[in-house]
């Protein structure tokens, strides 16, 4: 693809909170000409550079190769909530899943890159006993195995926000009433929907500058992120 038509990102997980900013900030940038959206159920919006593919099984990526091919960045936004769904269940989307779409990525695009939303605390060491930071690490050491050319995993902290909506249980609903606070007192440990899914997109398009690793805290992707926007 000719860099006059603009690059090509695919975002998965649009109908989630980050992966929705994602989407809205890619559609709007001056670099991008086109935006795919993999997922289950459709984000119901039109846009002239919006592409959808309706993918139920996400064991099995195996279709969605051709797709892949063509992109520039990929914006891996799917997840779930700790204690949402059965632990077999939660592994599976976490790590499974994840790994079986950027393993089809890996053999036909490798140079692509891949954003993964992770999360603070993320071990892929595998020796934590939270269930979310296990998997998470557990993605995170499969996808640095895979041979991936620009891997980026984001760990953000608390992510607040910026459209009401109704809190996950009762520790979210807790951090968000005392988020102003957290900003002021301790600004490093959490982030808006937006600024975290911005530092995506521009990740996936220009990489990290000169952070050397591939995964990016809480703090490194507030200092990636566009400095006018809100923590």
């Amino acid at each position: 693809m000719s860099e006059a038509a603009g690059k090509r990102v695919l975002i998965t997980g649009a109908t989630g909170m980050v992966g929705g900013q994602a989407l809205d900030y890619a559609l709007g940038h001056p670099e991008v000409g086109a935006v795919t959206v993999v997922g289950r159920r459709r984000v119901g919006r039109e846009h002239p550079e919006l592409r959808e593919i309706l993918h139920g099984d996400f064991s099995d990526c195996a279709a969605l190769a051709d797709v892949l091919r063509e992109q520039d960045a990929v914006l891996y936004c799917i997840g779930v909530y700790t204690g949402a769904v059965p632990d077999e269940l939660f592994r599976a989307i976490t790590v499974d899943h994840t790994l079986a779409f950027a393993g089809v990525l890996a053999e036909v695009n490798p140079s692509a890159s891949f954003c993964l939303l992770s999360g603070a605390g993320s071990d892929p060491s595998g020796r934590s006993r939270m269930a979310f930071a296990r998997y998470k690490g557990a993605a995170e050491a499969g996808l640095s195995a895979l041979g991936l050319g620009r891997f980026h995993s984001f760990r953000p902290g608390y992510i607040y926000p910026s459209e009401p909506r109704e809190e996950p249980g009762l520790s979210y609903r807790i951090t968000r009433r005392i988020y102003p606070v957290l900003r002021r007192l301790a600004p490093g440990s959490v982030i808006t929907d937006r600024r975290l899914a911005e530092a995506m997109v521009e990740v996936g398009l220009h990489g990290a500058g000169s952070h050397a690793s591939p995964f990016l805290e809480n703090r490194d992707i507030l200092g990636l992120s566009p400095p006018d926007l809100p923590a």
